[in-house]
């Protein structure tokens, strides 16, 4: 039979090397991850998890002497390409769908050597070496030299995405981007405190959708806005969506920005942005952060996609062009 006409299950678990054993119980679990452990590790949400198993045949794990849910390492690696793909904005069933030879395809395209910065090359060996007070202090060199907002276009974006690359490759751990994040987050907050207090318009709220645990990419849009003047407001991630509506009102606030990593299921942002748009009051915008929603954006009134930081300053530029002063 051809890899093409392979079920989903059969060619993840030929492209992994496993064979279909779901309900195979291992009373001991060397070497085996728990479904938090998978969730940390590759921020992959345990109910994605779930269903992507029932769906799609994958992963599939074992079951420990509990019952509970055990995955090999091998099939958390294959998670964590799924999930970087994903984040360039690959649709999970396509990526289930494809062949071994498809999908390795895929791989090679992604991990196209390029040529970093050397600082980029540098801030990498710190984090391989946890060496954190070196890497705060670089990074805030960084920040000083270039300013906040080319800081954030073009230093810390490109940085995170060859962090991300990085780890997809298994160059760097969980931990070293949990260091990343943390010491990037104190920094560009530290930086946000010491702008003026903004009293202007736009007046922006930022946040995520429940389920939604990456806010990076949120506080690069929030420096971007604050840089150039707008008033914002930060709930941090995962706001229940009635509670971003509530505070939107009785804020009047001109517009949401919503941040979508690519492990956000398209399908979910996008029904929760149309429950958001037609709840809001006429004028508010939602601006979108998110590749894989822009790749593909449904059309819902109010609603504006954002590939990528850039467009951030574009959304920005087109508010004050078509908003009362």
């Amino acid at each position: 039979m051809s890899s093409s006409r392979l079920s989903p299950r059969s060619k993840l678990a030929t492209a992994t090397g496993d064979q279909p054993s779901s309900a195979e119980t291992r009373p001991d679990a060397p070497g085996l991850l728990s479904i938090a452990a998978v969730e940390r590790d590759t921020g992959l949400l345990k109910d994605t998890l779930r269903v992507w198993e029932k769906r799609y045949g994958f992963p599939q794990p074992l079951r420990d002497a509990n019952g509970e849910r055990i995955y090999p390492r091998e099939q958390v690696e294959r998670l964590r390409q799924i999930r970087r793909l994903m984040d360039q904005g690959h649709r999970p069933g396509k990526l289930f769908a494809a062949s071994p030879t498809d999908f390795a395809a895929l791989l090679v395209q992604r991990d196209a050597p390029a040529a970093l910065p050397a600082e980029v090359q540098r801030m990498l060996g710190l984090l391989q070496a946890s060496a954190a007070d070196t890497l705060r202090s670089a990074l805030q060199e960084r920040l000083q030299a270039l300013g906040l907002e080319d800081f954030v276009l073009h230093f810390a974006t490109p940085l995170s995405i060859a962090i991300g690359a990085a780890w997809a490759r298994g160059e760097l751990e969980v931990a070293h981007e949990h260091l990343y994040t943390e010491q990037m987050q104190n920094l560009l907050r530290a930086a946000l405190t010491a702008l003026p207090i903004r009293t202007g318009s736009p007046r922006v709220l930022l946040t995520t959708f429940p389920n939604e645990l990456h806010s990076l990419g949120l506080l690069f849009a929030q420096a971007l806005l604050a840089s150039h003047g707008a008033a914002c407001t930060s709930l941090g991630a995962q706001t229940p969506l009635e509670d971003i509506r509530k505070t939107a009102q009785n804020g009047g606030f001109d517009v949401i920005l919503l941040s979508f990593s690519g492990a956000f299921p398209a399908r979910a942002a996008f029904s929760g942005l149309r429950t958001l748009a037609a709840d809001l009051a006429p004028g508010t915008q939602i601006w979108a952060g998110g590749r894989h929603l822009a790749d593909k954006p449904a059309a819902i009134d109010g609603v504006r996609y954002l590939a990528g930081m850039a467009d951030t300053l574009l959304a920005l530029h087109d508010w004050h062009a078509t908003s009362p002063s």
